[in-house]
Formats: structure tokens, sequence, C-alpha cells
């Protein structure tokens, strides 16, 4: 429904962005004769658009990572200052509220700004296990490179990194099991709310994401299933294009970063094989 709503297109891989993510690709029947891709989801034929072989993918945790990190940061809020008798109940729980709405946008102002490089803080964004590629639930998330000038910008960044290469991991086994991937689209609140964590996306995979205007996309792909069920449009891309509200905003990759994140991104894959390693099976 998402992905229909967001107004889906043959081998751009539509992105659901929220406390987890979802990653959707359809492919015309016709080019998918013989191709089975190892380690996703599921491909099934019409699961998306009737007519289309759809692939399901995703990430077992994506804002749920930003939000573990939060309320990590956010301890001495809820068991200090709540206690505290210097100011009153009501101020107290203004204070708390008003600290909590501004963390994560805060930590994504200072940690834009952080110049990266090869030995910059790394981390591993299986906090819920890895659902795909290859999924191991057994999996745990890493925070590495970390030294006395280590601070809470500088693990966010580090945090949302890991989440943008375990978007790329999926994409690159997509196309290593020969299917494209010609761009990409974001749905959903992360991709709405964090020009932060959708520029990083972008530089990360080294290609563009555009982001749906829609912030109901998968009540409105219901409207163009029903429309399309009902008769008033033939096809289901026939309702897409009538119903479909657009793009309100596309990311591109900033040149200047492509390549220390390729660089980051291979430390990354490594350091998450020596994890894989020391897990039970």
């Amino acid at each position: 429904m998402g992905a229909v709503g967001g107004q889906i297109e043959p081998y751009y891989l539509s992105k659901v962005m929220g406390t987890s993510t979802c990653d959707m690709i359809v492919a015309p029947n016709q080019e998918m004769e013989g191709k089975l891709v190892q380690g996703i989801c599921g491909q099934v034929d019409g699961s998306i658009i009737p007519g289309m072989i759809g692939l399901e993918a995703g990430q077992s945790s994506f804002g749920d990572n930003y939000a573990w990190f939060k309320r990590l940061i956010s301890w001495p809020l809820n068991n200090i200052l709540s206690k505290s008798d210097t100011i009153d109940e009501s101020t107290k729980e203004k204070l708390i509220k008003e600290t909590e709405d501004a963390v994560i946008p805060e930590l994504s102002r200072q940690a834009e700004k952080i110049e990266v490089d090869e030995h910059t803080e790394l981390a591993i964004d299986w906090f819920n296990g890895r659902r795909t590629p290859d999924a191991n639930q057994l999996l745990t998330g890493g925070l590495f490179g970390l030294d006395l000038g280590s601070n809470a910008p500088r693990l966010f960044r580090a945090i949302v990194e890991a989440t943008c290469f375990g978007a790329k991991a999926i994409t690159e086994r997509f196309i290593e099991q020969g299917i494209p991937v010609k761009g990409l689209i974001g749905l959903g609140g992360v991709a709405k709310k964090s020009p932060f964590i959708m520029q990083m996306m972008a530089d990360v995979m080294n290609m563009p994401i555009k982001i749906h205007k829609s912030e109901q996309t998968c009540a409105l792909g219901a409207a163009m299933f029903a429309a399309t069920a009902g008769g008033v449009y033939e096809k289901v891309e026939d309702a897409m294009q009538a119903m479909g509200s657009g793009f309100d905003t596309e990311y591109f990759p900033n040149d200047s970063k492509v390549e220390i994140y390729q660089k980051r991104y291979q430390k990354y894959k490594q350091t998450g094989a020596f994890i894989e390693s020391q897990t039970i099976k």
C-alpha cells in the first residue's frame, strides 16, 4: 500500500522509513525470468503491483536506533531531574518534554558539522538483529573507535551512518543479484522529518533520493487500490498517475563525501563480519 501510494516505479527502491524500514522494488515479469534474489524477505508475483514481481527487504530497526540513543542520553532527565525538589512538578514535566523534543534535532545539527575521516567513530546498526540481507536476529549492534573525545553528536552521527550503511547493503544485494536500482523513493516519518539523515542516505548510496509529498502513503495506496477495484481506473498504474501527490524534495549525493563513505562502508562490512563471526549460531 505504501509503495503504491508513494508512486513506486520499476527498479526504484521505495523505502518506508520509520521505526524499521520496508524496502520494495517492482520489476516486469518478463525481465525477472530465472532471477531469484537471495537473502531478502520475499519475491512474489503481484505482491505490490499486478503483473510485476514485487521484491521486499528491510531493516529490523531504523528510527528505533535513534530512539534508543535518545532514551540513553535522556536517562538523567527521567531518573534524576524528575525527582528533584528544586522545582515544582509542572516545571519539571515541561523541562523534560522540552528537552526530549529537542534532543534529535539538536544532535542532527551538531552531527552535521562533524568532519568525517576513516577513523571517525563507527557503528553497526543491528541493535534489533538483521532482517536483510540474510536475516539473523541473533546479531547485535556495536559502537567502535571511541575515545575520550567521543561525545553524543559523534555517536549519533555514527548510528545514523550505520543505518544508511545497512540500507546500502540491501541495495548492493539487489545489484549483485542482477536487479538494477535506478534511484530511491523515501516514504515515512524519518524521510519527511530529517534532511540530515536523508542527505547522508544520498551520500552513502551515491544516488538521489526523492521524498514523497504524502504523509499517509499507505492510506493513499489503499485508496488507489480501491479505485482500481471499483472500476474508476483500469489498472493500478493509472490510479497512481491520477491520484498521486508527487514529490516535494530530492536529495543528491555530495561528490566530496562519496569517496570517504565508500571507504567507511568497507570498514562497516569488515566490522560487521567480525560481529557475525563471534555470534553463536
